[in-house]
């Protein structure tokens, strides 16, 4: 499969280790990336907020590059916030051609446009519509075998619905749970896998923000979950990165490890972890190395070493 791929700002800034475990596990999937290293940020749905025209009509200029990517049968993302913020330009740009027009009018300085209909997918729904759970099951090489791994969603991945196209034949609210079953781990029920992390407004109310994702951390640790596995990198950057503000903010010890989709998609396959980049995370994944040590000797150490 050749795709369109758009890695988002964050995938490149702050989590680099998702746009290398992406690129690391893609030929093992047999998907070519294409990358739009021409593209921008979405926006993330701020700049919408305050300028919607301008909004559209970034995220137009990005389809208009994937769209001019020769063979690629999609477009694909690995940020949930952008595919949440993308998805509402497109279906602004989709619905009404007198506006898509109107943005094209400024494409065109570029020598680009946007025509309707592009297939824009986070990496998750690739996985499981486009390459198939038994497919995955078959490429996994070590089985996450008593691995208990809690799926966080975040919220722009699963609302609104329609737009995001969940529906009985497209149930994307539950992929993650199905993902990580077919990579042979434990799926952990708690009560904050569909909630928001709290990062849309940590400008704005820290306090608040910090409480929400200590809230779900603490669900999660209560629920004896190994870690957590997630399709966002802003997700990531509220659960991870601030987990040790979280931690004095709800006044309990977490350390929760946080994984991205393909990190874990890559431990299944048989990446070292050291490869995925998981020395890069604030809360140390210490029981997902240890449990890999514990499959495959002499891969990294309780300690650290190795990672």
């Amino acid at each position: 499969m050749k795709v369109a791929y758009w890695p988002g700002c964050v995938s490149r800034g702050f989590t680099p280790e998702l746009h290398g475990s992406m690129a690391k596990i893609a030929p093992m999937l047999d998907i070519e990336l294409v990358e739009l290293d021409r593209a921008c940020c979405s926006g993330a749905g701020v700049i919408a907020e305050h300028n919607q025209e301008l909004a559209d009509t970034l995220n137009a200029r990005t389809f208009a590059l994937a769209q001019q990517v020769e063979g690629a049968d999609l477009m694909m993302n690995i940020c949930s916030t952008c595919q949440g913020a993308q998805g509402e330009c497109q279906e602004r740009l989709d619905a009404s051609a007198e506006y898509r027009g109107h943005v094209n009018e400024t494409l065109a300085k570029y020598n680009l446009e946007y025509r309707a209909g592009l297939a824009n997918k986070n990496f998750l729904w690739v996985l499981v519509e486009e390459f198939g759970l038994d497919n995955l099951r078959e490429r996994v090489q070590r089985p996450l075998t008593n691995l208990k791994v809690g799926p966080f969603y975040g919220c722009y991945i699963v609302r609104p619905t329609d737009r995001l196209g969940i529906d009985d034949e497209n149930p994307r609210d539950t992929y993650l749970g199905l993902v990580i079953e077919a990579l042979g781990g434990t799926v952990i029920d708690y009560a904050g896998s569909h909630k928001c992390c709290g990062f849309p407004i940590i400008t704005m109310n820290k306090e608040a923000s910090l409480k929400q994702a200590g809230r779900h951390l603490g669900d999660a640790v209560d629920a004896d979950a190994d870690c957590l596995v997630t399709p966002c990198p802003l997700c990531h950057l509220n659960l991870d990165l601030q987990q040790p503000l979280a931690e004095r903010t709800v006044g309990r010890e977490l350390n929760m490890p946080v994984l991205h989709l393909p990190q874990l998609v890559g431990l299944a396959l048989g990446v070292d972890p050291k490869d995925l980049g998981l020395s890069r995370h604030v809360v140390k994944p210490t029981a997902v190395v240890d449990w890999s040590t514990s499959v495959v000797a002499g891969v990294g150490a309780g300690d650290g070493a190795g990672w």
